[in-house]
């Protein structure tokens, strides 16, 4: 039975900042925090004295491609199908390697869950899966589908409209097919409510089966958007179909309509945003937005959309809002209750309290600081990292 004692314990929940506190996990998961903890640790407990240091739940990344974009071989990543500009059929769990870089690179920087995603080439991209950053199987390492992932903007419109030929090559034609699917999938739900009804067979379509989970409420969408433009139109059609459980990733210009997510009670995934204007709609890219965003009221994660970013620079893009203006006492929900409340795994990760997975992060300063670092690491209660020490990690071997 782990425990980490005399800790800067950040539990990212109304009882904020536990000074000298303890943590003490059993079976993956948390037994007792601060206080409950404080007692006389079991004979049996493996204590971790940090002298101090700061304390926090695994960091959550609510926007990657970890796992889906291998790390150094590109060409062969399975995160787009381009082969045509709706494929809800798809799941990324199906193309999640456990074995990617990246994915050594996320826990070994304080990632211990991404949320390893499709990617935007196409208006609908497919399923998309919170997983753990540490395992040997993506099967042992998935959390939960948590949304069906769409894009907009100049990503499927250069996919799919440049040379060939075919819908969508505008920013209307965007639009158009994520409606004709949402409409197709609202007549597959009544055909299919029908045919039960009156007992009669019913061919079922795998792509129909997961945007029927869209509009009936089950399963988020997940939009790629950055111009505030692109952002009013996804809000504009998910408000035509009554789809309230949404999610806009980027939101490169959500600082300019921040309103228009507090009015929704929309979240913003923002990132990544150490990068130059590579495209237009990129132009008014700022690491003042997650600040703006938060202090209009909108719920905010940070992302670094690895391998866009490295993966383990998901706490320097923090510390880069945060000297923009995001305050500093909620840097630290922005990558772990924010992102898990927005993924719909925070019954699991995103803070330390009892019954939450025992993934805990021990760092040498406050996260966020540009010179601070992971020093251990542990995933549902297993010690997947220490700075100190090269034979922490038993799948080195086989798994790098």
């Amino acid at each position: 039975m782990p425990a980490i004692v005399n800790g800067t314990v950040h539990t990212v929940t109304d009882r904020g900042t536990i000074e000298g506190g303890t943590v003490l996990f059993d079976e993956g998961r948390i037994v007792a925090v601060g206080d409950e903890a404080e007692g006389e640790l079991p004979a049996d407990a493996e204590v971790f004295d940090v002298d101090g240091k700061h304390v926090t739940p695994g960091l959550v990344e609510a926007h990657s491609h970890a796992g889906m974009a291998e790390w150094g071989e590109p060409e062969d990543g399975d995160f787009n199908e381009v082969s045509d500009p709706v494929t809800p059929h798809v799941n990324a769990l199906d193309g999640f390697h456990p074995r990617d870089d990246e994915l050594k690179h996320a826990f070994q920087g304080g990632i211990t869950t991404v949320s390893a995603r499709m990617g935007s080439a196409n208006v609908v991209c497919g399923v998309i899966c919170s997983m753990k950053t540490y395992g040997d199987t993506a099967d042992e390492m998935f959390v939960k589908e948590d949304g069906m992932k769409a894009a907009f903007g100049e990503n499927p419109k250069r996919v799919h409209g440049e040379g060939k030929d075919r819908e969508p090559i505008t920013r209307p034609g965007v639009a158009a097919t994520l409606r004709q699917a949402l409409m197709e999938a609202e007549d597959y739900v009544e055909r299919r409510e029908n045919a039960r009804e009156e007992g009669e067979p019913f061919e079922r379509d795998l792509g129909m089966e997961n945007l029927a989970r869209v509009v009936e409420g089950d399963l988020p969408l997940r939009v790629h958007a950055h111009r505030a433009d692109d952002i009013m139109t996804v809000f504009r059609i998910t408000d035509e179909f009554g789809i309230d459980k949404l999610s806009i990733e980027h939101a490169t210009e959500g600082h300019v309509i921040a309103d228009e997510f507090v009015e929704r009670d929309v979240p913003a995934v923002v990132g990544p945003t150490i990068s130059s204007a590579s495209k237009y709609e990129l132009r008014n890219i700022t690491f003042e937005t997650p600040g703006i965003l938060h202090e209009a009221g909108v719920k905010v994660a940070i992302q670094t959309d690895a391998p866009v970013l490295p993966q383990e620079h998901l706490d320097v893009c923090v510390g880069l809002a945060v000297r923009e203006g995001l305050p500093k006492d909620v840097a630290l929900q922005t990558v772990t209750r924010n992102p898990a409340e927005i993924l719909g795994i925070e019954d699991r990760v995103g803070t330390l309290e009892e019954g939450t997975d025992a993934d805990l992060v021990v760092w040498d300063g406050e996260m966020f600081d540009l010179d601070s670092d992971a020093q251990q690491v542990f995933v549902e209660g297993e010690r997947a990292y220490d700075s100190e020490r090269d034979d922490v990690d038993p799948r080195e071997d086989y798994a790098w």
